[in-house]
């Protein structure tokens, strides 16, 4: 499951060293070949909101299967497309399917036990996170030596390879719950619902935003600082902090076996003050070093926190596991949408101590909504 999450999250993020070459092949420009990673990210969102929920409602090993098959489909038509349209077109697809990892996040925590569900979300936490980190750079080597379009055959043959394995091994059964099922309009309706039924998980979701919003505005503001006056260093540079993320793969197993042991709670307030500190340290220690020292704070304290609200959230209600991941999840991607926006109008407005103390700022609402709300469950 791990692995599986890996190679599904990392479709999401084979686009963006392959911009420029995608544009030369296609005879486009920078501006609108820059469109297809939102493109990814918008079919993303789409599949958090309509493909997720289904989980609770249809086998999840069959609902899994079905989307690695249309995935295949979508990373064929990007590695055929003879437009820029088309590969506009199939980065929605790419990015709706690609919420494959999403399905197996609650697919593993029903199938762990009350003693263990922290550690098991933690373990496919850190393969997912491992997809991530590698994506970019399996994806920039790729292109450069076989053309941007290789990687996406790569993608291919790997999710090919990934249902294969998932067919034989994934049990079934697993999702769809007992008694009559709701239609999918009543399903996506019943969204609002599970969120007035567990103020918990209205809590979690709110405060890991608070963390999300802090980790999308460094990473989208890092390569301006460093191709600033103070450091004068280019983007490839600024990818390279990207290895820096290794410590959340390492970090996601950790968190969930402290939590398990500890509580969630006691896990999630040290990770808000890792983020809190990682961003204060951005602004008290200069240089290089400051920025690899913060950068490994803030990492940890993100992963810690977001597997133990994972582990205290898929507790809440068996039977409506896939939307209390759509809830979660839906709120942190679109804390990090708008945080992305209004990042770069900090940093143009406040430069690097404007961003890095909104930060400090937004953690600090989140450790004070974590140590001051006490929602029943």
């Amino acid at each position: 499951m791990a692995v599986a999450c890996g190679i599904a999250v990392a479709n999401l993020y084979y686009n963006q060293p392959l911009l420029a070459l995608m544009a030369a092949d296609l005879g486009t420009s920078h501006q609108v070949i820059g469109l297809v990673p939102t493109a990814t990210q918008v079919g993303y969102a789409l599949g958090l909101l309509l493909l997720v929920p289904l989980g609770d409602i249809i086998d999840r090993r069959k609902l899994i299967l079905l989307q690695s098959g249309a995935l295949m489909a979508a990373l064929a038509v990007m590695a055929l497309a003879p437009y820029v349209a088309v590969v506009l077109a199939a980065s929605v697809a790419v990015g709706v399917a690609s919420t494959i990892a999403q399905q197996i996040i609650p697919f593993a925590a029903a199938m762990a036990d009350e003693r263990s569900r922290g550690q098991v979300v933690g373990i496919v936490m850190s393969g997912l996170l491992g997809g991530i980190l590698l994506a970019r750079t399996v994806s920039g080597f790729v292109g450069e030596y076989f053309g941007w379009r290789a990687a996406y055959v790569l993608g291919v043959v790997l999710t090919g390879l990934l249902a294969l394995a998932m067919a034989r091994l994934l049990p079934r059964g697993q999702g769809g719950g007992a008694g009559p099922r709701p239609s999918y309009l009543a399903l996506l309706a019943s969204l609002g619902a599970v969120a007035r039924r567990h103020p918990v998980l209205v809590k979690a979701s709110l405060v890991q935003a608070t963390q999300f919003w802090s980790f999308s505005a460094f990473w989208s503001t890092l390569a301006l600082h460093l191709e600033g006056p103070a450091y004068g260093l280019g983007a490839d540079i600024a990818g390279l902090f990207g290895i820096l993320a290794l410590v959340g793969v390492l970090a996601a197993p950790v968190a969930g076996r402290l939590a398990d042991r500890y509580g969630a709670g006691a896990v999630i307030t040290v990770g808000l003050a890792a983020v809190g500190l990682g961003f204060l340290d951005f602004t008290l220690v200069p240089g290089i070093p400051g920025l690899i020292i913060g950068v490994v704070l803030f990492d940890f304290g993100v992963q810690l926190s977001m597997v133990a609200h994972q582990a205290r959230i898929f507790a809440l209600e068996p039977a409506a596991r896939s939307r209390i991941n759509t809830v979660f999840m839906t709120t942190l991607f679109t804390a990090g949408a708008i945080s992305s926006a209004v990042a770069t109008v900090t940093y143009a407005a406040g430069g690097w101590l404007a961003l890095t103390l909104s930060s400090v700022a937004v953690t600090a609402v989140g450790l004070a909504l974590h140590l001051l709300w006490r929602p029943q469950a």
